[in-house]
């Protein structure tokens, strides 16, 4: 689903995913307490956090409500 997401908004939005395996600082960092966890950042700056799965158009209006 993330993966359709960022190609139908290829222009405006750029999704990573972090292996915590090999990154284990980064959850630690972030305060990271569940997987999966949705961090979405503007400008460098962590505007929300969802921690568990949504469905696409839950998450869509996450992301749109967000940024």
């Amino acid at each position: 689903i993330l993966e359709e997401i960022a190609n139908e908004n290829i222009d405006t939005l750029k999704i990573f995913k972090i292996n915590i395996d090999e990154n284990p600082m980064t959850p630690q960092k972030f305060g990271v307490r569940g997987i999966p966890t949705l961090m979405l950042f503007k400008d460098g700056n962590l505007v929300d956090t969802k921690v568990g799965s949504l469905p696409k158009s839950a998450l869509e209006t996450w992301i749109k409500s967000s940024l």
